[in-house]
């Protein structure tokens, strides 16, 4: 949908929806009690991202955390 001429918003319309609406959730949670992420969510709006945006890429965020998290076994851990 973005090559071309392409006149829009672009949006996630394929994947795992569940999954996607709880890594929703989980992030709107994060970034409004998580110190780490909340500034980085905070950071991205300042510089003009669209607040949907931001959530995004803060879901993006937590998802590498969470794998991080399984991957080396151990609990979270603030930066």
């Amino acid at each position: 949908r973005q090559s071309g001429k392409w006149k829009g918003k672009s949006f996630i319309d394929s994947g795992w929806g569940k999954v996607r609406a709880v890594l929703f959730m989980a992030a709107l949670v994060a970034s409004r009690y998580n110190p780490d992420l909340k500034a980085f969510r905070d950071r991205l709006v300042a510089s003009s991202k669209p607040k949907i945006v931001a959530i995004v890429a803060t879901m993006r965020k937590l998802l590498t955390i969470l794998n991080a998290i399984i991957r080396d076994g151990r609990p979270w851990q603030n930066a």
